[in-house]
């Protein structure tokens, strides 16, 4: 057992070299290391004079700090420092104040576009094998993400109104744009939890110009609505969405056009009443009526713009629906893995700077996968995201001690696969016991006025 895993190995990395020496191997790792990726950066730099930390080290710092366990601003310019010490250059000194200041200098507009620009540029060089019939799949969904409890995030993104003063964290609610075939994310808006604007329909159509023509887009029952619809169908891109809750007990298979057993085509009229969100004049040039199609499969009903039964039968979507559980697991990476569940910055500014150096940093973590996966020829989906964090990790504290030869990087990438789970089920509970401290039931300066007081209470309860 052992000699045939060993073996399956041996030939993994022959036809990983095989192909890196007939095709350009290194073309997606270059505009990671390489300098097309900083050539990107200085010129979306406003004009600056050079100091300590000048705009390219203190993003690569701010990258590094994502990718760390201690996420510190103190440990950056500690490694820093020891990078610097290791380059036979004068020590420096360690306070952060510096690159603190140098990390607010950054424009975030900056950061945004060099996070957009990778993700695309990975997907755009994805083969057509990654795509689904032709179509380039988009996944969407939204999540939130805690800021650090200061005067100034809860003023920009107020906590929860269920969470007490003082007792909550300021929410901002983000919709992302992920590529199926790779994983990279296309683009993403932020706002607010609640409040205009701050809907994930809202976020989205914010970003939908991020999607072309012939795109396909996938995504949970939250986006089936008509006017979306209706405005994919304008920009030649398909969609597929679980039923809308509030239709699905309205759905009637015996209406419509019959395609199949509980498949048919429906035509949908014009809601009578206009979405707070949208202008009367966008109201007025919306279609009277859309005909998409309904299906039943996997337990799910489905509204599609895919309206050809011989083309895209019900098995075909209901594999291709299960596929939407990706961007869960990606946001997931993000917010887990990466650590974004939980900001560090102190200002409404910052922390939205914070959110995308994550998502360069994830995007940068995708571009390695790709690679990995097209020498291995593997598809990126069967690659482990947290096992390329932790090898890209170690490579950089050690890869002083190797060659330049980056071929045994992505050899060691390739190496772990993802557990193929088809229909998988956990409880949504852990196993191991709570901590022994209650929760916070009152402001903290409250409760370190009634300690100072009373003391600590004898017992944990």
């Amino acid at each position: 057992m052992h000699d045939a895993i060993g073996s399956a190995r041996t030939q993994q990395q022959r036809r990983v070299r095989s192909q890196a020496r007939n095709s350009d191997a290194y073309s997606f790792f270059n505009l990671l290391t390489g300098p097309a990726l900083f050539d990107k950066v200085e010129s979306l730099l406003p004009p600056h004079r050079e100091r300590r930390f000048p705009p390219t080290e203190t993003l690569s710092m701010f990258v590094a700090q994502a990718l760390s366990a201690d996420r510190s601003c103190q440990n950056a310019v500690d490694a820093a420092a020891i990078k610097r010490l290791g380059a036979g250059l004068a020590p420096c000194s360690t306070h952060t104040g510096a690159y603190c200041r140098a990390r607010m200098r950054l424009p975030v507009g900056m950061v945004e576009t060099l996070a957009g620009y990778v993700g695309q540029w990975v997907s755009a060089h994805a083969p057509d094998a990654w795509h689904w019939r032709g179509h380039p799949v988009r996944l969407v969904d939204g999540t939130t993400v805690r800021l650090p409890d200061t005067p100034a995030n809860q003023a920009a993104y107020p906590q929860p109104s269920t969470q007490k003063p003082g007792l909550g964290f300021p929410l901002c609610r983000m919709v992302g744009l992920v590529c199926l075939g790779s994983g990279a994310v296309l683009n993403a808006a932020v706002g607010r939890y609640k409040g205009k604007g701050g809907d994930e329909q809202s976020l989205l159509r914010s970003i939908l110009d991020t999607l072309e023509r012939g795109d396909l887009l996938l995504g949970d029952a939250f986006y089936a609505t008509y006017f979306l619809l209706c405005t994919l169908r304008e920009r030649g891109i398909d969609a597929v969405f679980e039923q809308h809750g509030s239709r699905q007990r309205t759905t009637d298979f015996r209406r419509g056009k019959r395609l199949g057993v509980r498949d048919h085509l429906i035509v949908l009229p014009k809601p009578v009443i206009k979405p707070h969100w949208m202008s009367h004049a966008d109201y007025e040039k919306a279609p009277q009526s859309l005909t998409v199609r309904e299906l039943r499969t996997g337990g799910k009903t489905l509204v599609t713009t895919l309206l050809c039964p011989k083309h895209t039968d019900k098995a075909a979507l209901k594999l291709l629906y299960r596929s939407r559980w990706h961007v869960e697991l990606d946001l997931r990476n993000i917010k887990t893995t990466l650590g974004m569940k939980q900001l560090s910055c102190r200002t409404p500014a910052m922390a939205i700077k914070e959110i995308w150096v994550y998502l360069l940093a994830y995007n940068l973590i995708r571009l390695m996968m790709a690679e990995a996966a097209l020498l291995a020829d593997r598809l990126p989906r069967q690659l482990s995201f947290k096992h390329t964090v932790q090898i890209w990790i170690a490579w950089t504290q050690h890869s002083h001690r190797f060659d330049h030869d980056k071929l045994h990087l992505f050899v060691l990438i390739a190496q772990q696969r993802v557990g193929e789970r088809p229909g998988r089920i956990e409880p949504r509970a852990l196993k191991g016991r709570p901590s022994l401290y209650p929760l916070l039931t009152k402001p903290r300066a409250t409760a370190r006025a009634h300690i100072r007081k009373h003391g600590h209470p004898r017992k944990l309860k």
